[in-house]
């Protein structure tokens, strides 16, 4: 199966756990600075939409994820914001 949009939460655990979207990943950005070994083998040109609290720690983590080469990143600022408009 070919995986075409992926929603990646930034937040810490602690802040996931109390709620966050439907099958998203938590990858803090401290585990995306130490390479984001949780998105090995997903295709670079992935659609990466990510979301933290309000969208500062989202925008940092891109800045990253682009210096490893992911080409496809949407700042969804927040869960709210990324159920809305997805419909997740």
């Amino acid at each position: 199966m070919i995986m075409k949009r992926l929603f990646i939460d930034v937040r810490e655990p602690s802040e996931f756990a109390r709620g966050h979207v439907t099958g998203a990943l938590n990858v803090p950005p401290v585990q995306i600075m130490q390479g984001a070994k949780a998105l090995t083998g997903v295709p670079k040109d992935t659609e990466l939409v990510l979301y933290c609290l309000s969208g500062s720690r989202s925008n940092a983590s891109i800045n990253m994820l682009r210096q490893f080469g992911f080409t496809n990143l949407v700042n969804g600022v927040n869960k709210d914001q990324v159920r809305a408009k997805y419909g997740v």
